[in-house]
């Protein structure tokens, strides 16, 4: 099991948690909601839950509750900046389909 992050995606997370001053990682999970069925939710972590499974890349720890983790696992997290508009986005190897806007998925 584990999540991953491209060097885009680990010097974002790093960048606002130095601006942060504070936070231990990224919390990343997901929703039921959307056209597709699950949403991705996208946090900085300032705690780690005892049940939580915490992966490290590129020296960033990356949160994630085991119930999300079913859904999200092998997922590489990126960071886009495409004009002004910049936003995560994920390469999930779980889902079967997604809505037209990218924002839902489904496994």
């Amino acid at each position: 099991m584990a999540i991953s992050l491209t060097d885009s995606a680990a010097d974002r997370v790093r960048t606002h948690l130095e601006k942060r001053g504070t936070g231990i990682g990224l919390r990343l999970g997901v929703t039921q909601t959307g056209c597709s069925g699950y949403s991705y939710v996208i946090n900085y972590a300032d705690d780690i839950d005892e049940s939580d499974v915490v992966f490290e890349d590129k020296g960033i720890r990356v949160v994630v509750d085991p119930e999300a983790l079913r859904l999200i696992d092998g997922t590489e997290v990126d960071f886009v900046k495409n004009g002004l508009n910049e936003a995560f986005s994920f390469r999930n190897p779980n889902i079967t389909g997604e809505c037209g806007c990218g924002e839902s998925f489904n496994v």
